[in-house]
């Protein structure tokens, strides 16, 4: 009986019967849900995967290249739709894991390069003549003005403008083979500005 009803529905559905649609889908939409589910584990993305098959099933007019009883044909798909779905996904969480783990890598290189610039400047300034290295610290680290600075140094501002300039191309120099040459070139060039006021 199950049989003829079948292959009398999916005739009706061929003569653009809607109401044969709606008999099919009321028909085999709760059991198709349960077949979904038992692969995707989660009832509202069965639900989801299965009227999207039946809506599908109705604008591509796929009934039309169906003989006899539809209820395997309709189990198939819901089965490979289901399998598909779960591969997608897969890839998706793979390329969600890989993503988290390049955003790791680049946050601890970042970490590190920002780290050796760190150091690499510290050096660098070390490495500055005394009073370079203080008329730096002093403008620079300690916001401290021009005059204040020079007048704790015991020299005049002019020598303090120019141990900073001569203090940053010395830096400059010591910097401009690492990579992060652009960064430091930023930073000196920010510096800079403020010299030449």
């Amino acid at each position: 009986m199950n049989l003829e009803s079948d292959v009398h529905l999916l005739n009706r559905l061929k003569r653009g019967d809607f109401k044969a649609y709606d008999t099919i889908f009321l028909k085999y939409y709760k059991l198709l849900c349960l077949n979904a589910l038992f692969y995707l584990k989660d009832e509202e993305e069965a639900k989801d995967l299965v009227q999207i098959f039946f809506l599908e099933f109705w604008e591509k007019k796929m009934y039309t290249k169906l003989e006899g009883e539809i209820k395997g044909y309709l189990y198939r798909s819901i089965q490979n739709r289901c399998l598909n779905y779960i591969r997608s996904q897969e890839l998706v969480q793979k390329k969600q894991a890989q993503i988290d783990i390049e955003e790791e890598g680049y946050e601890l290189e970042k970490n590190f390069v920002r780290e050796n610039l760190y150091v690499a400047l510290e050096k660098a300034i070390h490495d500055l003549p005394f009073q370079r290295r203080e008329a730096l610290k002093m403008v620079y680290l300690e916001n401290k003005r021009y005059q204040e600075a020079a007048d704790l140094m015991g020299i005049s501002i002019n020598s303090l403008k120019t141990h900073l300039k001569i203090g940053l191309k010395n830096l400059r120099e010591k910097m401009k083979n690492r990579k992060e040459f652009t960064c430091i070139t930023i930073f000196i060039v920010y510096i800079v500005k403020y010299i030449c006021i």
